[in-house]
């Protein structure tokens, strides 16, 4: 479905309405943050593709201790993302940056071994495969050692698609852009191995989706 994108207006997309939920349920298995310690207070997250900036509107309340940085490759959801970071009940959603994840993160500050989460929900079949292997590349190099990155959608195995309710989602997707497309789990893992990340869960969520924790080695 496409949702025009409205500069400088709040954004509400159905499906993050629907899923933040239980996304959120998942990240509080994975985020550790009782705020007791310095490194509790200082923790970021960083959302890669932030859509409309509903998710971490969602979460960051939850995790009061975590900085939460938002980031998306479409200048015309920047105006959403920054309001709900500006009405963020817990002032810890930092104002969104324009971000290729092509790119290596350094270009937009961030330091190597800096970042103890990073986050992404629905981007790796709406792009093409670049942004995939961008994204465990800089996984792999600038997350903390042992830090997670968690990754949500659906995805297929071994070359199997299931159900077809997702078998025809990935058609329309190739239809609308021949290098978008569900990708492989068997694939991704082989992708994360060359950098430095192991699957170390893989949860099935509503709507044939499943949400993966990847832990840098």
């Amino acid at each position: 479905m496409n949702i025009p994108s409205i500069k400088n207006e709040k954004l509400i997309y159905p499906a993050a309405s629907r899923n933040k939920e239980p996304i959120l349920q998942v990240l509080q298995r994975f985020i550790f943050c009782d705020g007791e310690s310095d490194e509790d207070k200082n923790a970021l997250l960083l959302e890669v593709a932030s859509g409309s900036g509903q998710h971490l509107a969602h979460f960051a309340p939850h995790f009061p201790t975590v900085k939460f940085q938002p980031t998306e490759f479409d200048e015309d959801l920047l105006g959403s993302i920054k309001y709900y970071a500006d009405n963020c009940s817990t002032k810890n959603i930092n104002q969104p940056i324009l971000l290729d994840i092509r790119n290596k993160l350094s270009q937009y500050g961030l330091n190597e071994n800096s970042i103890d989460y990073i986050y992404n929900a629905n981007m790796i079949h709406i792009s093409p495969y670049e942004c995939t292997v961008g994204l465990f590349k800089n996984a792999g190099c600038y997350l903390k050692p042992d830090a997670l990155m968690i990754t949500y959608g659906p995805f297929s195995k071994d070359g199997v698609i299931t159900p077809e309710s997702n078998v025809q989602f990935d058609a329309s997707l190739k239809a609308r852009d021949p290098s978008w497309g569900i990708r492989d789990l068997t694939e991704l893992t082989k992708l994360a191995e060359q950098n430095n990340l192991s699957l170390i869960d893989s949860i099935e969520m509503p709507a044939n989706n499943k949400t993966l924790i990847w832990k840098k080695n």
